[in-house]
Formats: structure tokens, sequence, C-alpha cells
């Protein structure tokens, strides 16, 4: 795991138990996905890598625009398909075939019981298992820069 990623993990398990908060990106106020994997990046880097304009929870599904997937290929860097799962890569999930993908997460843990750190709708920030559903709905993976 690179040196980046390593702090890309410990940012984000700070952020667990952040409320889960649409379009906010706020550690400790609230947050969602996008936002948890913002904030993450600002400590990393110190700003964020462009403006994100408002966005609907649906994430464009009516007219089919894979747009968080486009941001994801604009700043992070893709993982191989069937490269190994390491701890900091940036996950990108399709919660139902056929939807476009709008879920984020960051690997926590690989290994045998891999973890991975999301917002959760109606939740907070948490460290989930990641588990064999979860995976199916994996469609991409990156790291950081």
């Amino acid at each position: 795991m690179s040196g980046t990623n390593d702090r890309a993990v410990a940012v984000a398990r700070g952020w667990i138990g952040t409320p889960y908060r649409h379009q906010a990106a706020v550690q400790g106020a609230g947050t969602d996905c996008l936002g948890l994997l913002r904030g993450v990046w600002r400590a990393v880097y110190g700003t964020e890598p462009e403006a994100v304009p408002p966005y609907t929870e649906d994430w464009s599904e009516p007219g089919g625009e894979e747009r968080l997937w486009a941001a994801a290929l604009r700043h992070l860097a893709p993982v191989a398909p069937g490269a190994a799962l390491a701890p900091g890569q940036v996950l990108l999930f399709r919660m139902r075939d056929g939807a476009v993908a709008k879920h984020l997460g960051l690997v926590g843990r690989a290994g045998s019981a891999p973890t991975f750190i999301h917002a959760y709708s109606g939740h907070s920030v948490v460290e989930s298992p990641l588990s064999a559903p979860w995976l199916r709905r994996v469609v991409a993976r990156f790291d950081f820069p």
C-alpha cells in the first residue's frame, strides 16, 4: 500500500460516525459517499480537484449518464481488472443491474476479511465487511494519484 493510500484509510476512519447527509462533506456534521471521498481528498491533497455541482440522489439515473464514474476517471488512477484488492483503493458500486454507478467507498482492509469505509444512506460513515453482495456491485476500482 502506498503512503497516500495509508493516509486515505486513516483519514476515512476518522470520519466514522459522521451522519449521512446528502451533498454534505463536513467531518462530524454530515456527509454522503462522495462527500467522504471529497473530505479524504482535501486531507491528503489540501484542496478538492474540482467544484462539485449540485446532484440528485438518483445520480442521473433517468438519463443513464455515468457522471460519478467519469469524475473518478478524471482524478483517480483506474486499477486493472483482476488486480489485488488493496487498502485505500476507491470502490465504485452499481447498486442495481442496469442502473448508473452511484456509490463510493474506500477499502479499509484487504485479505481474508476485507472491509470498506463508506457513508451509508440512512446511517452514517461506517466500516462494513466487503461481503459477497457488496463485491458483486463493484464496477470499478481506483487508486489515488
